[in-house]
């Protein structure tokens, strides 16, 4: 069980509504960092994920797991917050 959801995003972003979308659908809180809103933040997202693109879904878990999702990929997303 996650304990904690960050997904990074920006304004433009096409994929990031369906991510969050997924996650509200399984009942998941998150905390969302809009990249546009905080240019401070982007080397953390670059940082986690190795990728300039978002979303970026960084999913830790109890034990302080990180399972790191670039983009709308749900094969990766679905086990992380199982």
């Amino acid at each position: 069980m996650p304990k904690n959801i960050t997904i990074y995003t920006t304004t433009t972003c096409a994929y990031c509504p369906m991510v969050k979308k997924f996650l509200s659908a399984k009942g998941l809180a998150y905390e969302e960092v809009n990249l546009d809103q905080n240019p401070e933040r982007q080397a953390e997202a670059l940082q986690l994920s190795g990728a300039l693109t978002v979303p970026v879904t960084v999913v830790t878990t109890e034990d302080d797991t990180q399972s790191v999702v670039v983009g709308y990929n749900l094969a990766k997303l679905a086990p992380a917050v199982a």
